[in-house]
């Protein structure tokens, strides 16, 4: 099946109220387990490669973009290609000629005017190629490098009329909000700000997206999917299936080499919970 727009999956289900999930690729195995994953709920995803993930690559786009565009092309589900957590101005530009339908262009670290202007202008850009582009205000924290960042602290989470305001502003397609969630987060503790969501989704006219959602237990997205959030992000949740299957099967065969023996069961995990996430949002 051919590849499917960002922007197409999320409006449909905005209209729809449901959520559609968006899941980080960091290896072919990846790419692989949210495509079956997606095939086994019978729902749409998106597939996403965040700027991360791309330094991981040694900074080469195009071979992890390659990649999971095959793999998206092959699968009988609809997926869509997005980068995401992009603050590189060069990176941006190359999601056009690699296929990406759609851009999270992160300049939450600027001060509100700076990112409100830099932001303006990627969609500036995007608008003339066809990209859909989010972005974020408020802050989610809990990335690599970041220093911890209490979810819960005064500040923190984004204020609906700013929202609204940023979003009139830039003209986002758009906007990931910062409502009681945190990156890398390995257990799912996490417990949302339902009225703020609410409130947002009220105030905001672009589709809201939740970032750090695997740390977010099941009936809080469900309950934050019902209040307004569309785009829901997941990625250290497939890490966490991944490297369990990986650290188990070395464990029972310390001499074993081959890594097939531990990608099956790996990418079949990540697979798992795929499908347990897109269940959720429906």
């Amino acid at each position: 099946m051919s590849l499917v727009s960002t922007g197409e999956l999320v409006a449909e289900a905005r209209a729809a109220g449901h959520g559609v999930a968006a899941f980080n690729v960091i290896t072919l195995e990846h790419a692989e387990a949210i495509a079956l994953g997606a095939e086994r709920a019978g729902v749409p995803a998106i597939l996403q490669i965040s700027e991360n993930a791309v330094k991981f690559h040694r900074g080469r786009l195009a071979p992890i973009a390659a990649a999971a565009t095959a793999v998206a092309r092959s699968s009988s589900a609809r997926l869509s290609l997005h980068l995401d957590h992009v603050t590189d101005v060069a990176l941006l530009r190359a999601a056009h000629p690699e296929g990406f339908s759609s851009v999270m262009f992160d300049a939450s670290k600027l001060s509100y005017e700076e990112n409100v202007a830099a932001t303006a202008e990627a969609v500036r850009w995007g608008r003339a190629r066809g990209i859909w582009v989010e972005a974020e205000l408020g802050k989610v924290g809990g990335k690599e490098g970041e220093a911890p960042l209490d979810a819960h602290a005064p500040g923190v989470r984004t204020d609906p009329a700013e929202a609204a305001a940023y979003v009139a502003a830039t003209g986002v397609d758009a906007l990931a909000v910062a409502v009681g969630s945190s990156h890398a987060m390995t257990e799912r503790t996490a417990a949302l700000d339902h009225a703020l969501i609410a409130s947002l989704a009220a105030a905001v006219p672009a589709p809201l997206v939740l970032h750090g959602s695997s740390g977010v237990p099941d009936d809080e997205i469900r309950r934050a999917v019902a209040s307004g959030m569309v785009k829901i992000n997941v990625g250290t949740a497939l890490n966490t299936a991944f490297t369990g299957e990986v650290r188990a099967y070395l464990a029972a065969d310390a001499e074993g080499v081959d890594p097939r023996k531990y990608l099956v069961p790996a990418r079949e995990a990540m697979a798992g919970t795929v499908a347990d996430f897109l269940g959720l949002l429906r």
